[in-house]
């Protein structure tokens, strides 16, 4: 079993990947730091990827025309934050961008009708789509005085896209292929899905018939997992809901502190690409032996939900996958019921009460099971992400919002 999470990615963190937007943005406007796909070491062809890609855009969504959504291709290439223009070229962000109100207008529109094509160029970043209304983005300088760009941050009362229906993609176009990915990390709030040709056709990212409005009342009938609802706008994930006091910062010390006591007496493995890791809790931290000695302070909820802390994973090839394996071990609640990890059997996941039910709710409405509902996702492959060394086309379906 080769998970992705085991592989060589310079990918854990998307604003690195993104040209220093960390820098660049209040810390509440900071975009989703773990999701972006990203491009394996091991991932060659035998022949590099065009300079462009086909992308056509689909309105199913049957709750807006075609009007009323816009489009937003913006990210990095070679360390330059840019945008995608209609016409498939590349713009450098400019603070001259911004209008008379402060915020850019980087929107493309769909066609009158039926399908949009369009083309992407090589870059990393996001497609973002907004319904009703367009989404502000705004130029800034980051610290080195470049230009940069401030993203939505749909978890913030206080940003201005807040009110805006919209969400995002995520992608990676390079000489080796596509790698892409929808995304639940921050939020969730339109259902798209992806298909991306080339060596061989998938899809993934679709959701099943009423799989919004299912999505939606599973986290709403979880007592503590309720205020992250905002009305039938979105629902915010809860390590985003737990930094703006919606949900609560212990909600898991139950489970950690029992998997601490656990491990003190027994072992857990950990197996990776780099062979198997056999820990126990020693000193209040839990220490691997293996290919190499790792070892992590007891994780905090946030740590936990945010895939970061002591359960940070630096691209190291040890101490990375590790963690990666125990923070899906933790959001999945798969530590204390099997303890040779990474499990890899669904119906083992999230069975117990204490457990992160948002992640939960965005795979079971998932037609294929798959979701990236927090950022080790894709520990044993279960992350709704696809890739091709030898991509034809990418086509982004915004699916229906009902039955």
């Amino acid at each position: 079993m080769t998970s992705r999470h085991q592989r060589q990615l310079g990918r854990r963190r998307l604003l690195f990947a993104l040209g220093g937007t960390a820098v660049a943005v209040p810390a509440v406007a900071s975009m989703a730091p773990y999701a972006l796909a990203g491009t394996p070491a091991d991932s060659g062809s035998s022949r590099a990827a065009a300079d462009s890609l086909p992308l056509t855009i689909v309105n199913d969504s049957g709750s807006f025309d075609n009007a009323n959504v816009h489009v937003y291709i913006v990210g990095n290439q070679g360390g330059t934050q840019v945008r995608v223009k209609p016409d498939g070229t590349l713009a450098p962000i400019a603070l001259s961008d911004n209008g008379a109100d402060g915020f850019t207008d980087y929107a493309i529109s769909l066609a009158g009708s039926g399908e949009t094509r369009l083309s992407l160029p090589q870059m990393s970043g996001r497609i973002y789509v907004a319904l009703g209304q367009k989404l502000k983005f705004k130029a800034v300088a980051d610290g080195n005085g470049n230009a940069a760009l401030q993203y939505p941050a749909g978890w913030v009362t206080s940003d201005p896209n807040y009110p805006v229906v919209h969400d995002c993609a995520e992608f990676t176009f390079n000489s080796a292929g596509m790698f892409c990915n929808t995304t639940m990390v921050d939020m969730f709030s339109v259902p798209m899905s992806i298909r991306l040709t080339g060596a061989k056709d998938q899809t993934t990212g679709t959701l099943r018939s009423g799989g919004r409005a299912a999505a939606f009342a599973a986290v709403r009938q979880v007592g503590e997992f309720a205020r992250l609802v905002v009305d039938d706008t979105r629902i915010i994930a809860p390590g985003h809901g737990l930094d703006a006091g919606l949900f609560a910062k212990d909600y898991l010390a139950p489970y950690i502190d029992e998997v601490w006591s656990t491990y003190t007496g027994r072992d857990l493995t950990v197996t990776t690409n780099a062979g198997t890791f056999t820990g126990r809790v020693r000193g209040d931290r839990f220490t691997f032996d293996g290919p190499a000695q790792v070892s992590f302070a007891r994780p905090s909820t946030r740590d936990v939900l945010f895939c970061d802390g002591t359960l940070a994973a630096p691209n190291d090839g040890t101490t990375g996958p590790v963690a990666a394996v125990l923070g899906a071990g933790f959001n999945r609640s798969t530590l204390l019921s099997h303890p040779a990890q990474p499990t890899t059997d669904p119906a083992t996941f999230y069975r117990t009460d204490l457990t992160n039910h948002y992640a939960k709710a965005m795979h079971t409405v998932a037609e294929d099971g798959k979701a990236y509902g927090f950022a080790f996702d894709d520990v044993a492959d279960f992350a709704s992400y696809i890739q091709d060394t030898a991509p034809t086309g990418i086509r982004l379906t915004l699916t229906p919002f009902g039955g």
